[in-house]
């Protein structure tokens, strides 16, 4: 039989883990199901978030995160959703490789894939940058790259300019596609714009990116740079649920991660806003807190107790036992006072 639980998270990011450590801590069974890699997986070093440190890499983070959630009672499980259909008493089955599951609520956490332009690259981490935000610090004053023929990397490279002086783009032999204002805009500002596609690169021992060789036999020396050739979100698994996109092909949800479809949340990359870490982690809090509003069962309503009667003690509490079990044990197990003894007076 399929295991049953209340929430079930699609993906393994820092956004549906936030959301799965809170939905679990306000007491509801929750799953995540996990395919693994992803952007947070693939950082080398951790940048932009409080209270981690820089030699923390992405898969170091998320595995904490992972620890974490199963020591609160959440269950784990690494595999890729194939599908999620609603069932006939209004819940979802959510299915992965050889195993399924019956929840009551879904949260896509699927994020998106980068498009990635063609080789010769750089390691990513080592020269092959994808977030502005969080490594443009570390190229201040370096030698800087962006790739790209459109709008976005036009913008880019005139942005790192907020840090370096020295920032060449790079179309690679397309001809670019940005607007006569982005043009103009070029123009007035100090930035190399080279048309010769990348013939070889040089790396260091340690990896990182030298220089490349362009198709003319030019040398341009750089410390690393970002490819800006566009975003493919991985909505299929929702969108086959009726769930609406905007008009840039993210989840289109409200401020605590709710879609058109009743049942159906989707947090962090997938969705509208800034691709960072603490960002996805507070939309990853905002929505586990908004499915606690949703499927709470206390306070019964006038109409439930109308309809039902009034709250007894053989309906308190309405933590599962399973959760309630190892909240017992992880409260017993963590440092501090116990809760279920009297407070010590200051007498």
């Amino acid at each position: 039989m399929p295991a049953e639980y209340q929430v079930t998270v699609v993906g393994g990011g820092p956004a549906g883990l936030t959301t799965a450590l809170y939905t679990t801590r306000l007491g509801h069974d929750t799953a995540v199901i996990n395919r693994g890699g992803g952007r947070a997986a693939m950082m080398l070093d951790t940048h932009n978030v409080i209270g981690v440190t820089e030699d923390v890499s992405g898969n170091e983070l998320l595995q904490t995160a992972v620890d974490q959630i199963e020591g609160y009672g959440a269950d784990y499980y690494r595999d890729t959703v194939s599908d999620v259909a609603e069932t006939d008493d209004g819940r979802f089955r959510v299915t992965a490789g050889d195993m399924e599951v019956i929840t009551e609520r879904v949260v896509f956490a699927t994020g998106f894939s980068d498009a990635r332009p063609a080789p010769p690259l750089p390691r990513t981490g080592r020269g092959l940058h994808y977030c502005l935000h969080c490594d443009a610090y570390m190229f201040v004053d370096q030698p800087v790259f962006v790739m790209g023929h459109g709008d976005s990397a036009a913008h880019v490279a005139m942005i790192m300019l907020n840090f370096t002086p020295e920032v060449d783009l790079l179309t690679r032999g397309a001809e670019p596609e940005w607007s006569e204002e982005t043009q103009r805009m070029l123009e007035a500002h100090p930035i190399d714009v080279v048309h010769e596609e990348i013939d070889s690169m040089e790396k260091g021992e340690d990896g990182w990116l030298e220089a490349f060789i362009f198709e003319d036999g030019t040398r341009r020396e750089y410390t690393g740079g970002f490819p800006m050739y566009g975003s493919n979100y991985n909505t299929d698994l929702a969108t086959a649920l009726g769930v609406e996109l905007t008009d840039s092909g993210e989840i289109a949800v409200d401020d605590h991660g709710r879609t058109n479809v009743e049942g159906i949340y989707a947090v962090g990359d997938v969705t509208p806003g800034h691709n960072q870490i603490p960002v996805a982690m507070g939309q990853g809090a905002k929505c586990g807190i908004g499915i606690h509003y949703d499927t709470r069962a206390f306070p019964r309503s006038l109409e439930e107790i109308e309809a039902h009667g009034p709250v007894t003690e053989a309906d308190i509490p309405a933590i599962s036992d399973r959760l309630r079990d190892r909240a017992r044990e992880h409260n017993a197990a963590s440092p501090g006072p116990d809760p279920r003894l009297p407070a010590e007076s200051d007498d």
